[in-house]
């Protein structure tokens, strides 16, 4: 599976995430809709490709993007992704401002699995492109290199890990990011689980956040998936999150 979020804040993993699941049922699935992505890549010679839509409010008003996240299994192990986002920020005196956001590129490689270790365990380096526009994303490229575990037991997968980004220009700054998540499926077509979140902060003068999310994932078919994620902001929440959600339709084959 795959996930990819980026941007400002919370946002910026939010709208690029950017995001993985191909299977269903009997399988546990894991990453997105959540920020804390999993080290399960796309099946070899095989497609997960979401719409998304996704955003984050603060006192400074709301960042948002829509678009799309595809995802291609390149190679055994291996996955191969483009997040290709239009964003969009309004303010609180009512002006909005749209445009290309952060286009982002990646690859995931799994590198030990459960049945060997006890794990599965990947890296997914994946590299931002500037934005349109500096009014809804950073004018700079950034290079994020997380590493990120799973494992899964009858009906329950735990997974997390984090990683930092080196983000320099326009104000911006180095920073790193860790979550955990717990999932649980229900149903043989929905499961659901819950996540933390904690990043540095991004921004010179800026501050750290911590977020908490509930996800779910519903299986219409073997091709076809619902995703929706929400939760709110714990740390600073007025400056970086003082809610964030997620939704996407997925499509594998």
């Amino acid at each position: 599976m795959s996930a990819s979020w980026a941007a400002t804040p919370i946002v910026r993993r939010l709208g690029f995430g950017l995001l993985t699941l191909a299977c269903f049922s009997l399988k546990a699935i894991a990453g997105p809709p959540y920020i804390t992505d999993d080290p399960e890549p796309t099946d070899f010679q095989h497609y997960e490709n979401y719409v998304f839509w996704t955003g984050t409010n603060t006192r400074d008003g709301t960042s948002a993007s829509a678009g799309l996240d595809l995802n291609y299994g390149g190679a055994p192990e291996l996955q191969l992704t483009a997040v290709l986002p239009m964003a969009y920020q309004t303010s609180p005196s009512g002006g909005t401002a749209a445009n290309l956001g952060n286009i982002e590129l990646a690859a995931k490689y799994r590198f030990l699995h459960q049945d060997d270790v006890g794990w599965d365990v990947a890296l997914f380096p994946r590299v931002f492109l500037p934005s349109g526009s500096a009014r809804v994303g950073p004018r700079h490229g950034a290079f994020f290199l997380p590493l990120w575990v799973e494992r899964s037991w009858e009906s329950w997968t735990t997974f997390g890990g984090g990683g930092c980004e080196l983000n320099r220009g326009s104000g911006s700054k180095d920073f790193c990011l860790a979550g955990w998540a717990v999932t649980h499926q229900v149903l043989g077509n929905l499961q659901l689980g819950a996540e933390v979140v904690h990043q540095t902060p991004d921004i010179k003068g800026g501050h750290a956040s911590t977020g908490l999310g509930f996800g779910m994932i519903y299986d219409l078919s073997e091709h076809y998936h619902l995703l929706a994620y929400g939760g709110p902001g714990l740390q600073n929440a007025p400056e970086t999150g003082r809610y964030t959600w997620y939704t996407s339709i997925l499509f594998t084959f």
